[in-house]
């Protein structure tokens, strides 16, 4: 399990879905989730804010996106907020830009009404706030 932990940062709930792959007892589990804990090779929040970096910065999902994710994941909406921070506002509103022109401009041959409706449907299945595409609208 220190492995598994180590090649990439973990959850609670990924490592006891592994854990139910190997079958383990419950009094193995809570040993090994324990240990994982107490040498800080399991910590949810180093999870989570690597998991927005990576889900932002890589694949350049908007913040509901990757909060739905999270929650899947079984973390906590309040370490989740508190997280956020990783996400710098410009970045954000730069990226959203530069995807909605790249989206946009794709766009040819669709009334105008047609264009901006697929557009805000495109970067809200990306995960970004209806508000904040509406700005760029604007």
């Amino acid at each position: 399990m220190v492995n598994y932990c180590v090649y990439q940062d973990r959850c609670h709930a990924e490592v006891e879905q592994k854990m139910r792959e190997f079958m383990l007892i419950e009094e193995a589990k809570d040993e090994i989730i324990l240990y994982l804990l107490k040498e800080n090779y399991l910590n949810e929040e180093r999870f989570t804010r690597s998991y927005i970096r990576g889900k932002f910065y890589i694949k350049h999902w908007g913040r509901n996106k990757i909060k739905i994710n999270l929650k899947q994941k079984q973390i906590s909406e309040k370490l989740i907020n508190t997280c956020f921070d990783e996400i710098y506002e410009p970045d954000y509103e730069k990226t959203l830009k530069k995807i909605f022109e790249d989206y946009y401009s794709k766009q040819t041959g669709l009334k105008e009404y047609q264009r901006k409706s697929k557009t805000i449907k495109y970067l809200m299945g990306k995960g970004f706030e209806y508000e904040k595409i509406n700005d760029i609208f604007e």
